[in-house]
């Protein structure tokens, strides 16, 4: 059986120093998700609102996670599971020299789904994330109370940093003008780095629309972003 493997790791991506947790019973499934955020931009006269791109959301992963005192398979010989379920309640303890919890990375083996987002859309063989939560739940316990089985569930939300990002997106410049509505709390160097990658571009599109001042925008204004010239 392949092993899962939870590795603690640090904000620059080095390990902690703390020994990874390994899972001897794999999980019989595993659930990703991930989601887009638009923001409803009301228009007078039209039937619906205008759908506008906001921000991606994180991934999430959701695994439960079995662990079994009773087994009798050869050298396996445990009197309870509460330690290894506590284990796992230090994912989402905070760390006293990080001031956070520790951020995880989860292998199992080289066919492990992973992550398949981003441009180029290729499965990696981990998962890099933190923790939002750890439930345990005691299914048997022996004569004197000790618990002999336990289901731990595991939500998880992928971490990356904001150069990983970068590069998972490959922001491109447009080959060709495009419209944009302007929504509530948006200004022009956001719209830039949205649009182009680069705050400072917002020159570019006041010149484009004739704005005379940074500030000179109202929720629904619609702007041109014209393509970057090289």
């Amino acid at each position: 059986m392949v092993q899962l493997t939870f590795e603690k790791l640090r904000a620059d991506g080095s390990g902690d120093g703390s020994e990874a947790i390994t899972v001897e019973y794999s999980p019989p499934e595993l659930s990703f998700t991930k989601a887009a955020q638009y923001a409803e931009v009301a228009i007078p006269g039209l039937e619906q609102p205008i759908l506008q791109f906001v921000r991606g959301d994180a991934e999430t992963l959701n695994m439960d996670l079995f662990f079994d005192a009773t087994s009798t398979a050869v050298g396996v010989t445990k009197t309870d599971v509460a330690d290894e379920v506590n284990r796992f309640c230090k994912l989402v303890t905070i760390n006293g020299e990080t001031h956070m919890p520790p951020i995880v990375r989860i292998t199992w083996g080289d066919a492990f789904p992973g992550n398949a987002m981003g441009h180029n859309y290729t499965t990696e063989s981990c998962f890099k994330a933190v923790v939002l939560s750890v439930t345990r739940k005691y299914t048997l316990f022996n004569t004197s109370g000790a618990p002999l089985r336990a289901i731990v569930t595991l939500s998880l939300k992928r971490y990356a940093t904001i150069a990983e990002q970068l590069d998972d997106i490959n922001f491109r410049s447009a080959d060709h003008t495009r419209l944009h509505i302007v929504i509530e709390g948006e200004t022009l160097p956001l719209i830039a780095h949205d649009a182009f990658g680069d705050a400072r571009k917002w020159r570019v599109i006041a010149e484009h629309n004739g704005l005379a001042e940074v500030r000179d925008l109202m929720p629904g204004m619609r702007l041109e972003l014209p393509p970057l010239v090289p």
